[in-house]
């Protein structure tokens, strides 16, 4: 149950920032005994993968955080969080998949579940970001657009490193989730309203 919690607390922490969750688990697998990582998984200790990482991170950072090029980070990313959160979630729930030794059982198994459902748990975090930041940007002129993203990489960060040193407290983020997906929805419907009321009393005139 615990690992379970850990690869979804990894996964979603990608689905705000592909390369933190990768990241933290590397540094942490390298340079203390606190992340054990499985065999299939010890890449993520390689110092060339951790530099690249480190790399990517640096361009995800700051690209993030400038209105419309936001947007346009977003959209690459569809495919680059998902992906990160697949892995994470492997890694993080212990499981053997993407070495595995007969690539022809990969999907005959089971050994693409975890991976699945870490890209499906990264993917929907991600759609609800990148659902929220144009938002953001609207009401704010942009301004508040470097405060969003230097947030949702704090969160990200948070979420790592709780995921795998107290995965428990990793329900409390879920929770916290979906209180903020029914704020979102009602937001949303709310401002839809005015839009329409605007309209109409623009037409009354």
């Amino acid at each position: 149950m615990l690992e379970l919690l850990t690869g979804t607390g990894l996964a979603a922490s990608a689905g705000l920032n592909a390369y933190i969750p990768l990241l933290t688990m590397g540094l942490l697998a390298r340079y203390t005994d606190l992340v054990d990582l499985p065999s299939g998984w010890t890449w993520l200790g390689d110092g060339w993968v951790l530099g690249i990482l480190a790399a990517l991170l640096a361009v995800e950072v700051v690209a993030d955080k400038v209105p419309v090029v936001d947007h346009v980070n977003d959209v690459v990313q569809t495919v680059v969080r998902p992906t990160a959160g697949g892995l994470a979630f492997g890694a993080g729930s212990t499981a053997e998949t993407v070495t595995v030794s007969d690539p022809g059982t990969f999907f005959s198994s089971h050994e693409w579940v975890p991976v699945a459902i870490g890209v499906l748990i990264a993917l929907g975090v991600h759609l609800l970001k990148s659902a929220a930041r144009p938002v953001v940007n609207a009401t704010t002129a942009g301004v508040g657009a470097p405060v969003a993203s230097t947030a949702e990489d704090a969160t990200s960060v948070l979420m790592s490193v709780v995921a795998i040193l107290l995965p428990v407290l990793v329900l409390l983020f879920l929770v916290g989730l979906v209180a903020f997906v029914l704020w979102f929805r009602r937001r949303r419907a709310d401002r839809r309203r005015e839009r329409r009321a605007a309209r109409a009393a623009g037409f009354r005139v």
